[in-house]
């Protein structure tokens, strides 16, 4: 039996009382989902800015009513602290998703990227320090390496930010590092690379490339690639981003907190290749998508060409081990995007 497992195991029948920011998302949801299914007490915050609320009604037809029960919903702003402070009151853990993502929303707005993920991020910290909560796990983000050339990623070597987005995502690991050594605040930062699964929103500007790709495909639609297909990134499956997380929050280990970590698979698939797996599955219910090909045009301000994850940190302090690749992953997803989609 791996850590996670033995975690799990443990959980069912020993409840906390976990807050989840950002619990209407994508991350969150699932995250709620999980806890949930594993008697846990939740709280969740949200304000619906990128959230939805159907992900909750998504998350109930999962659980047992007793299970349900057990989440306690604030509809509130990580920009308040009054907020933040209302929902850490009585939690053990914070798992905090609650941020503006993408690259291209930040370059057009980097005030409010700046105002959720540097302002709403310190502001939760000091809310559960004060509260005296255990463990405090937030969303990091891969953007942090920049333009550092090395592969894989190695959490101790980063580069110069290459978006509004990455350097909020600096900040957020330097606040933990203040936090840790001036109050002796317990944290972990979970650097995401492109996670993707279920409940995974397809529509907007700035959806992810996975679901927004399937999406065009059922319709028949043009499907784009900036640059030229060349571009790599390391795929990570929803399952496993909640596993980090679970992890995180509760490892014994001293050496293991305080610290960042890579949640990803190690491996790296081209956005060609991408298109081409997601092709082949839809293919089976979408004939129109034989022999479809994507439209290439120019590569995107503020990405970086590769992307591609060293995990033996995590798998060495927190026993992470990531249950799927790319493959599996969208195997395991397709199905959920196609009944969302149609």
């Amino acid at each position: 039996m791996n850590s996670y497992d033995k975690l799990k195991q443990h959980l069912e029948s020993n409840q906390s009382t976990w807050l989840v920011t950002g619990v209407a998302g994508f991350i969150g949801s699932n995250l709620l989902e999980t806890l949930l299914k594993l008697n846990q007490s939740v709280v969740g915050l949200d304000n619906f800015c990128t959230g939805h609320r159907y992900n909750f009604d998504k998350v109930q037809e999962q659980v047992s009513e007793a299970q349900w029960n057990n989440f306690t919903f604030i509809e509130g702003d990580i920009r308040s602290l009054d907020d933040c402070k209302k929902a850490c009151d009585g939690v053990d853990y914070v798992l905090h998703q609650a941020a503006l993502g993408s690259v291209p929303r930040s370059l057009d707005d980097p005030i409010t990227t700046n105002e959720n993920n540097i302002t709403g991020y310190l502001n939760m910290l000091v809310a559960a320090r004060d509260a005296g909560v255990k463990r405090f796990v937030y969303a990091a983000s891969s953007s942090t390496y920049g333009d550092h050339p090395g592969l894989p990623k190695v959490e101790g070597e980063i580069g110069n930010p290459l978006s509004p987005y990455a350097v909020t995502k600096v900040v957020n690991e330097q606040y933990a590092s203040v936090f840790a050594r001036c109050y002796d605040f317990k944290t972990i930062g979970l650097r995401y690379f492109n996670i993707f699964g279920q409940r995974q929103d397809p529509n907007g500007a700035y959806a992810a490339v996975i679901p927004k790709w399937v999406d065009a495909m059922i319709k028949d639609e043009e499907v784009f690639i900036n640059g030229d297909g060349k571009t790599s990134r390391d795929f990570c499956y929803i399952d496993n981003a909640v596993q980090a997380n679970l992890l995180g929050a509760t490892t014994e280990n001293p050496d293991a907190v305080d610290q960042v970590y890579n949640v990803a698979v190690g491996d790296r698939t081209t956005l060609t290749d991408l298109y081409e797996e997601i092709r082949i599955l839809l293919e089976k219910r979408f004939p129109h998508l034989k022999g479809a090909t994507p439209t290439y045009r120019d590569f995107r301000a503020g990405d970086v060409l590769h992307s591609l994850a060293d995990i033996s940190k995590s798998e060495t302090l927190l026993g992470y081990e990531p249950t799927h690749k790319i493959g599996p992953g969208l195997d395991e997803a397709m199905d959920w995007y196609i009944d969302d989609l149609t």
